[in-house]
């Protein structure tokens, strides 16, 4: 597999033939690749450090794009029913070099939670798992996550194979309890037909014991950010509002994994159209598995291919996607072929199409975010940092225009060009006196900004909702529910549209301001950087959206167990929309202080450079012999100026070649 955007040939990778798996290879390329951008970055952070080009704002936004590229991850989420191979095909692609399963992997429900496979370094290798009993309580995974000692926590021994085995077995554990606690938890509804053929003789149903599992485990992909979530079922992507409103949408890739010998399903039809294959469909992939049992010695190759191919076919055309997104596998026998490296085997399992689509489809986007993220940040730094550069070069030009025209001259021009200095400086504290004023406008205009994304009112209102969603439920119906998160969602949008408003009036009163001073003081003409709230609201449609679907999937009648489940749904939207406002929060923050850094700098800078003209004159005008001195000091400090452009050149250039090398294969 071709993987020239990455530049193989020139990083050091391990050699991904040792587990016969080039995604691995592929991973391992992209994660250095990010890593010698971190560097990069770096290198052009503590290069403006040393020539103290460096403010508070600059270094801020530094740290961020840092932090963002070390912490970046990778998702992958694998979704199917229950017994289609799901994770014989995450140990087939990503464990075979282990020579045995990890995840365990049998006839029957062996995932009964959702399961995030991920490594941080920070803590013990181990398994944490949420009790079941916290579906009782209107409280999402994501907030539980704050609170470790909710989690049962298994420590996994890296030595002992069998007591990983044994570990990984527990995420599967089950208990049989009565209807009505099963009913407390969301998981059955007496209105179900289907729910009621699995209760038992004696008045109980099966029920998983954890409600979500996060495996800590040290594997080279997961030390490198990939986070694999592995799915219990599709009847669980209605049950638990986490994986419909969060971790779902959120995934890089999903892989929705069928039977070749059932095909499609009318269930799988539903997840597939409400929950993945919404959008551009990048990164969303069809694996048809088992293709093993159509493998019959009784006919010929040709024969099977065709049957398969039919089974392509209409898997495309009931899903509505390209045959291009169906993946024929048989993942059983791919890990058997990569343990026992049998490449025969595995060529017929058509695994490798599988993995270098993954390869061709995830990386590529991904490195696009990571590129656009990095050359915003990366130019918005430069830009700066150039300006200011420029500033001071044309102060140094300025002053010696102002003292080449003062050789030969006597020393009452002197004084009246110390005299003009003087004016100007004066001058410009009068136009300090405007800017101060404009700091105070701006500062009342930052605050209404940051109240209409106040997180304090927003508890309070979802709080509110809470309330009423519980009297709602037992006497409104329906269509109180239906009214109250109207309103919840017309509220929030409100808010986000009247940040966006004040966002607009900010824009326009810098946009004046700059443009004063550049006319009155020859202060460098800057735009304020653009400002949209596009993308909260976006967030927020989408989750009215999936608010709106589930609403339709749980039917008209409000019964207690579907009361419930829409209590949790609304839980993981109200986390989701203080997650929301929290970004939009964080982003305005960053974004007032981008733009008003750009004018502060320049302020300080014509002051100095004034300061710096008028302490020349003076010098000059008491002995006129530092005249030349003076001159020649400031030619110095030119040549030192134009080096340090040139220098910061060279920086953003290194960095834009990282990234250059990094997409080198799409503009092959």
């Amino acid at each position: 597999m071709s993987t020239d955007y990455l530049h193989r040939d020139d990083i050091a990778v391990n050699d991904p033939t040792d587990a016969g798996d080039r995604l691995v290879g592929d991973f391992q390329a992209y994660s250095q690749w990010r890593a010698t951008l971190t560097q990069s970055v770096t290198r052009l952070s503590r290069w403006l450090t040393e020539q103290d080009l460096d403010d508070a704002q600059t270094q801020l936004r530094i740290n961020a794009l840092q932090t963002k590229l070390k912490d970046d991850k990778l998702n992958i989420a694998f979704v199917a029913e229950f017994s289609r191979g799901k994770s014989e095909l995450i140990n087939a692609i990503f464990f075979a070099h282990y020579g045995k399963r990890v995840l365990p992997s049998s006839a029957g429900r062996t995932t009964m939670c959702p399961t995030e496979l991920l490594y941080d370094a920070g803590e013990l290798p181990a398994i944490k798992l949420l009790p079941i009993e916290t579906r009782a309580q209107n409280v999402t995974t994501s907030e539980y996550r704050r609170y470790p000692e909710e989690w049962t926590t298994i420590a996994l021994d890296l030595d002992s194979p069998d007591q990983l085995l044994a570990a990984f077995r527990r995420v599967g554990e089950t208990r049989r309890v009565p209807l009505a606690e099963a009913q407390r938890y969301g998981l059955y509804d007496a209105s179900d037909a289907d729910q009621q053929l699995i209760v038992g003789s004696d008045g109980t149903i099966e029920i998983p014991c954890w409600r979500h599992a996060v495996i800590n485990f040290p594997h080279p992909l997961l030390e490198q950010g990939l986070v694999i979530l592995d799915t219990p079922g599709l009847n669980a992507i209605g049950t638990e509002p986490e994986l419909t409103l969060n971790l779902l949408p959120n995934a890089h890739a999903i892989l929705f994994i069928l039977a070749a010998e059932t095909g499609v399903t009318k269930s799988d039809i539903d997840v597939w159209r409400n929950h993945i294959g919404k959008g551009n469909g990048r990164g969303r992939l069809v694996v048809l598995n088992k293709i093993d049992t159509l493998w019959d010695e009784l006919k010929s190759p040709a024969e099977t291919d065709a049957e398969l191919a039919r089974q392509v076919d209409s898997t495309a055309q009931l899903l509505g996607v390209s045959t291009r997104q169906v993946y024929p596998v048989s993942a059983q026998k791919a890990l058997v072929a990569k343990v026992q490296d049998n490449g025969a085997l595995l060529e017929r399992t058509r695994l490798t199409a599988l993995e270098t689509a993954l390869s061709e489809e995830l990386l590529p986007a991904k490195l696009d975010i990571v590129r656009d993220a990095t050359v915003t940040e990366v130019e918005d730094i430069v830009m700066a940092t150039r300006g200011i550069l420029s500033a001071r070069r044309d102060g140094v030009t300025e002053q010696l225009f102002e003292l080449t025209g003062l050789r030969g001259k006597n020393q009452d021009v002197v004084a009246q060009m110390m005299d003009k200095v003087q004016a100007d400086k004066k001058e410009f504290e009068q136009g300090l006196v405007r800017f101060q004023a404009l700091r105070s406008i701006f500062s009342q205009q930052q605050n209404q900004l940051l109240t209409l994304l106040g997180m304090d009112a927003l508890k309070a209102q979802i709080a509110g909702i809470r309330a009423e969603m519980e009297r709602s439920l037992f006497s409104f119906g329906e269509s109180g529910l239906r009214s109250i998160m109207d309103r919840f969602f017309k509220d929030v949008n409100d808010n986000i549209s009247k940040a966006a408003e004040q966002v607009a009036e900010v824009q326009a009163m810098m946009a004046a301001m700059y443009r004063k001073f550049s006319e009155e003081h020859g202060l460098g003409q800057v735009t304020p950087p653009p400002f949209s709230t596009l993308k909260y609201h976006k967030e927020l449609a989408r989750l009215e959206k999936s608010f709106r679907e589930h609403f339709n999937t749980v039917g008209r009648l409000l019964t207690t167990s579907q009361g419930r489940l829409t209590h949790k749904f609304f839980e993981t939207v109200a986390s989701r929309v203080v997650y929301v406002f929290e970004v939009a929060n964080r982003d305005v923050e960053h974004w007032l202080k981008a733009v008003m850094a750009p004018m502060e700098t320049q302020v300080k800078e014509h002051q100095l450079q004034l300061r710096r003209r008028l302490e020349s004159i003076k010098r000059i005008h008491k002995a006129t012999d530092t005249l030349e001195g003076r001159i020649e000091e400031l030619e110095d400090i030119d040549r030192q100026l134009a080096q340090q452009l040139a220098e910061l050149n060279e920086r953003q250039r290194a960095v834009f070649a990282v990234l250059n090398a990094g997409m080198s294969r799409e503009a092959a």
